[in-house]
């Protein structure tokens, strides 16, 4: 069973960064989709940022400019920086790892981490 993890969640106050990092042990890291979702209470959970196996990047329009997704092949890793933070910003932020081909699709996720923006 793949299980994900997500680390660097927090409090920060309005205008602050933070960075999340993602582990994805057991998987063939290089060859999947990464992605970062949110949920914040109430609300259906929404696609945030996104890396491709060849690093090309997509971001939600809410958070274009201001979050930077990343991802080290190497230590299978992935991370969201995020910049000028604001309380709408607050969720949980869940990492994804995403891949369909011939051989099905895989589809794995972490527990999530909670983000808070407030003063």
């Amino acid at each position: 069973q793949v299980q994900l993890v997500e680390f660097g969640g927090g409090l920060v106050q309005p205008g602050g960064s933070l960075r999340l990092s993602c582990l994805a042990p057991g998987i063939e890291f290089s060859t999947f989709t990464m992605r970062w979702y949110r949920q914040a209470p109430g609300k259906q959970r929404e696609l945030v940022a996104a890396v491709a196996p060849g690093d090309t990047t997509t971001y939600s329009d809410s958070v274009k400019g201001r979050f930077f997704i990343s991802r080290d092949n190497s230590k299978h890793t992935m991370s969201l920086q995020m910049n000028s933070l604001k309380p709408e910003d607050t969720a949980a932020y869940y990492c994804n790892a995403w891949r369909d081909d011939y051989a099905g699709t895989y589809d794995y996720w972490g527990p999530g981490t909670q983000v808070t923006v407030s003063s």
